[in-house]
């Protein structure tokens, strides 16, 4: 196993390295240009669209867009914002934190750009279900199937990574922890939920994850911005600390810059997938009348996941300075953060939001995997042997060693980013174009609105 580990360390370390850094992060701020900082400007328009409770019902697709939303946040909302964080001050120190703002604001136009793609170039299957994602807009757009059989291979092994096996093994070691239950019974609970929700479908994932994500992120968020109210006068300092840290050599490991800039961003985009081209799969089975539309209910994903999560986590760890503590792992140092600060009720406030978190994250990411292992394989019977296979991973990951199953998902998810990201570099005049659609589509919506307003006005 050791040996094995640091065979994928030195693959994660060439390939995190700063080609594919500049790569994630250059595309975001190239994308950024090209819609004109669309996250910035249309960012109240995006929340909003999320909580309207009109949503497109007759548009072509197989899910709702607020469930396709909570789809892809299930699969993005996990380990990464309670153990991903951690990791990242850790290796990185907490400057690692600025990083992963830095490179999800770019991050945010790139998920966008992603699921405007994804609807755009989605097709129906055997089944009339939708499908899409970076496989189809790499060969029906850029007109690179090669690319598309590469992504695919690599999404299929990133969904036994950072959606499976990293979920699993965190939840048993923090269940283990927490409430001294052996992970091979909390694998076996796990497996059992996971194969009930994912034989029903997209369907029966959406509807599970429409619940789960608005409990689960409520109640994390609630604690932790208990802790942040409660400290108050704390909160600059971390600020501070985080920057000053974010450009200083005194990272946590590495004793460099390029140590919080490097696990910054990968935990970064570990979190919230912005790059991966995981969440447009999620994104392609929304039911919507333009691709825009439900491209910024997806944008909204990295302004829930980092900017809110993965900040609460971030600054719980940095105000409570458990990080400096050498004896600790990763799994236990936001464990130990929330402890800090709310006794015996921190470590069972990090497990629940844990279970929830991971629980979800494996539900999304089934979705997702079966989703390239389809269009690599179209026979049914396949399909089946991908979920019997995904469900026997989740016992699987909840009892090997945590090292090898994080530095397995670094490799995945940058092998997966590549191909995905040439596809939103190539298709990119097609996103600008969409963008003028939605705008413009909003622009009249609006108008429209206001006149409806004057005439019931005029007719009072």
């Amino acid at each position: 196993m050791n040996k094995l580990n640091e065979i994928l360390g030195s693959i994660s370390g060439v390939l995190w390295g700063i080609p594919l850094i500049v790569l994630i992060v250059g595309s975001g701020i190239y994308l950024t240009i090209r819609v004109g900082v669309l996250q910035l400007r249309l960012l109240p328009t995006a929340l909003r669209l999320v909580f309207s409770k009109k949503h497109a019902t007759d548009a072509e697709g197989d899910i709702s867009q607020f469930q396709a939303l909570t789809t892809a946040l299930a699969a993005t909302v996990g380990t990464g914002n309670i153990v991903g964080v951690a990791t990242a001050v850790i290796l990185g120190g907490p400057g690692a934190i600025f990083w992963m703002w830095f490179s999800a604001f770019f991050g945010m136009a790139t998920k966008y750009s992603e699921a405007i793609l994804a609807v755009r170039f989605r097709v129906k299957d055997s089944k009339g279900q939708m499908a899409g994602g970076p496989m189809y807009y790499l060969e029906h757009g850029l007109k690179q199937k090669w690319l598309a059989v590469l992504f695919a291979l690599f999404g299929v092994l990133a969904s036994f990574g950072i959606g499976n096996g990293t979920q699993s093994n965190s939840v048993a070691g923090v269940v283990n922890s927490t409430f001294k239950i052996d992970p091979w019974i909390t694998g076996i609970i796990l497996t059992i939920f996971v194969g009930l929700v994912i034989l029903g479908g997209i369907q029966s994932i959406g509807k599970v994850t429409a619940v789960f994500v608005p409990v689960m992120a409520i109640f994390y968020l609630a604690s932790g911005l208990i802790i942040i109210i409660m400290n108050i006068t704390a909160v600059p300092e971390a600020f501070m600390t985080i920057i000053k840290m974010a450009f200083s050599g005194e990272a946590a490991a590495g004793g460099a810059i390029g140590a919080a800039i490097r696990y910054g961003v990968a935990r970064g985009v570990f979190s919230n997938e912005a790059g991966l081209g995981s969440a447009p799969i999620a994104a392609a089975a929304a039911k919507t009348d333009l691709p825009g539309r439900q491209a910024l209910i997806s944008m909204t994903q990295v302004f829930f996941d980092t900017f809110l999560i993965c900040s609460i986590t971030g600054l719980t760890i940095v105000m409570s300075g458990v990080y400096t503590n050498p004896k600790l792992e990763a799994n236990a140092v936001t464990t130990q953060a929330f402890g800090h600060f709310l006794g015996s009720w921190g470590p069972i406030v990090v497990a629940i939001g844990l279970i929830f978190f991971a629980s979800s994250t494996i539900l999304g990411w089934a979705y997702y995997g079966e989703k390239c292992f389809q269009y690599l394989f179209k026979n049914p019977f396949a399909l089946l042997i991908y979920r019997i296979i995904f469900v026997g991973f989740v016992f699987i990951g909840a009892t090997i060693p945590l090292d090898i199953v994080w530095t397995f998902s670094d490799v995945a998810n940058g092998l997966m980013a590549i191909p995905n990201l040439i596809g939103l570099i190539g298709l990119s005049g097609i996103v600008v174009f969409e963008t003028k659609r939605i705008k413009a589509k909003l622009k009249e919506e609006k108008e429209e609105k206001l006149n409806n307003k004057a005439e019931q006005s005029a007719k009072a």
